[in-house]
């Protein structure tokens, strides 16, 4: 423990970090549920892009963007040709800004 003592008591000089971790138990609390579900994603490149779909959910959540109105967006704009070079743009914390989006 004394090994760690530098980082277990950075807290006490930085009040942007949390006391505990409840936000983040929070937040990953529905992947934690639906394990059993996942497990039958179909192949191991089916649970990464489950995995992909639940983190760009969760970022929404976190950057206050509705994830519907979100990837309805978002999956609309590629279809029609968003070009790759811009993908940045459709990040949830750069579409909110330019969305003017409030939950």
């Amino acid at each position: 423990a004394l090994a760690r003592w530098n980082g277990l008591t950075r807290f006490l000089y930085d009040g942007r970090i949390e006391l505990d971790t409840n936000p983040v138990e929070r937040a990953i609390r529905p992947v934690a549920l639906g394990r059993k579900n996942h497990l039958f994603a179909g192949s191991d490149g089916g649970g990464a892009r489950w995995a992909t779909v639940c983190t760009l959910i969760e970022t929404c959540k976190l950057n206050g963007v509705e994830p519907y109105a979100y990837l309805l967006d978002v999956l609309t704009r590629m279809v029609n040709g968003h070009p790759i070079n811009r993908i940045d743009e459709l990040l949830p914390w750069a579409w909110k800004a330019v969305n003017h989006v409030k939950t």
